[in-house]
């Protein structure tokens, strides 16, 4: 939602004024406000509600986690058996 809104916006720019118009965006001190504003939001919208979502998040965030921290080892175990595959080993 919020980079549709930075798009709409941009796109009505010229290309010399996007810099100017970006690079606040970038400084920690926008981006601190904007995390603390997020972690707002989400404490009004599930937190104080007592919804079952932040436990849905984590449940899932970790099945995620879980799998980007394995897919190195297995893209090695999928490399290594197509290899031997090639090479007439088992």
């Amino acid at each position: 939602m919020a980079m549709r809104k930075v798009y709409s916006e941009i796109k009505g720019m010229k290309v010399k004024e996007v810099p100017n118009y970006v690079k606040p965006m970038l400084s920690m001190d926008y981006v601190k406000k904007a995390f603390q504003k997020g972690l707002d939001n989400y404490n009004s919208k599930y937190i104080q509600t007592d919804s079952i979502q932040p436990l849905y998040h984590v449940c899932f965030g970790g099945m995620v986690f879980s799998y980007l921290v394995a897919l190195p080892n297995e893209r090695r175990h999928l490399e290594h058996q197509q290899h031997s595959r090639e090479h007439g080993h088992h």
